[in-house]
């Protein structure tokens, strides 16, 4: 069997419908959007057309749809515009375990005087919506709380929360980058302010991106010099990218509800069975998740040398642990759940995409018992 990805939450393949849309974009059909002339008209309309079908994936309006380059810009420029016009006061309630695009933004600003609360999962992976609220005081200039965890993939009670916010005339950013494609997702239902989204998620391109800004919320351009995307984000536009963003929108948007069930199958054929292996345990398998997204700790392993085991033999999978100086660290989500550090260390993610069929999981079932023995087996005495 030929190599096989299960490491959907970090990228995914791109679809080959959108690269053919793309295609002539990288060559004959090239045109600076902001230009008047022929070229730069075409360009522009298929700019335009790419913002109408993300807002149409995300229940919103084309003009409240701002292209970015990567969800981690998106995320700065909502953080690090709440901070410029807080200075030195306020505080920014985020949950522990947002994205590093968030938190580290937030450190930032914790550095300048802002006071920033972090709030923590339960153990079932969840963000109690009443614990976060209640951090929402009047000197709350922004909230923060993404839709789906990337790590356990749980769902987060965005819709809740946002009214909460509302109420207190504080501003909500949700990153939902990993739900966008995999789950319905509405603006207007969710309530929130802020919501951002990435296409190489849901098999668009690299490099093409949006934050949906609520119509009368407030952003302070990350990147100034140009008056592109409302002068709210500078820098002539990705046309070929941003053509594939508006395409797997459209494709996603087309076949969610199938992508949903077939993905949901897989997600249970393979933890049915995972769970079959002696010691391990699913997280968070009875809460709100992603349809494809499964993190499983198994005893006496280093998730890290678990990963490249499985990766020699044809897979693969990821850690939620970043590993420094080829030393795994335990999961940052994980010990915000209460957990302890060896149990961290010793999980991983699987995460399905479109592409992946029950013949490669039960491939990977059949291998994941053998390198786990193989990672327990004592090594030989010394001769």
């Amino acid at each position: 069997m030929a190599f096989v990805y299960l490491d959907h939450n970090a990228t995914t393949p791109l679809d080959p419908r959108v690269r053919e849309a793309m295609a002539p974009w990288l060559g004959e059909r090239f045109g600076n959007p902001s230009s008047v002339h022929r070229r730069g008209r075409e360009a522009r309309e298929a700019v335009e057309e790419a913002r109408a079908r993300v807002a149409r994936l995300i229940g919103g309006r084309a003009r409240e749809v701002v292209f970015t380059a990567s969800g981690t810009e998106a995320n700065n420029a909502v953080v690090l515009s709440a901070g410029l016009a807080a200075g030195s006061r306020g505080r920014i309630v985020l949950s522990a375990f947002e994205h590093p695009s968030i938190r580290v933004a937030a450190e930032r600003l914790e550095g300048s005087g802002l006071e920033v609360v972090r709030v923590p999962p339960g153990p079932d992976g969840v963000v109690p919506a009443a614990a976060f609220i209640a951090e929402l005081t009047p000197e709350t200039r922004l909230a923060c709380l993404m839709l789906a965890n990337n790590e356990l993939g749980t769902l987060q009670p965005v819709a809740e929360v946002a009214r909460a916010c509302r109420e207190r005339g504080v501003p909500l950013l949700t990153d939902a980058v990993q739900a966008v494609g995999k789950v319905p997702v509405d603006a207007g239902e969710l309530g929130a302010d802020y919501l951002v989204l990435g296409a190489h998620k849901f098999h668009g391109p690299l490099g093409a991106a949006a934050v949906w800004v609520r119509e009368g919320a407030a952003l302070e351009p990350l990147l100034a010099g140009g008056g592109q995307e409302r002068g709210l984000r500078a820098g002539t536009e990705n046309v070929a990218a941003l053509v594939g963003l508006g395409e797997a929108a459209r494709l996603a948007a087309a076949e969610l509800p199938r992508r949903r069930r077939e993905l949901t199958a897989l997600r249970d054929r393979l933890e049915a069975g995972m769970a079959e292996i002696p010691g391990a345990r699913i997280h968070c398998a009875g809460a709100p998740r992603l349809p494809q997204t499964s993190h499983v700790a198994f005893p006496c392993v280093e998730g890290e040398a678990l990963l490249h085991r499985l990766d020699a033999a044809g897979f693969a999978v990821s850690t939620g642990a970043a590993c420094k100086a080829g030393r795994p660290e335990p999961s940052q989500a994980l010990l915000a759940m209460g957990l302890a550090p060896e149990e961290s260390i010793g999980s991983i993610r699987v995460s399905l995409g479109t592409t992946n069929t029950a013949n490669e999981i039960d491939a990977f079932l059949e291998v994941l018992p053998r390198e786990l023995a193989a990672l327990r087996r004592p090594a030989a005495a010394p001769v």
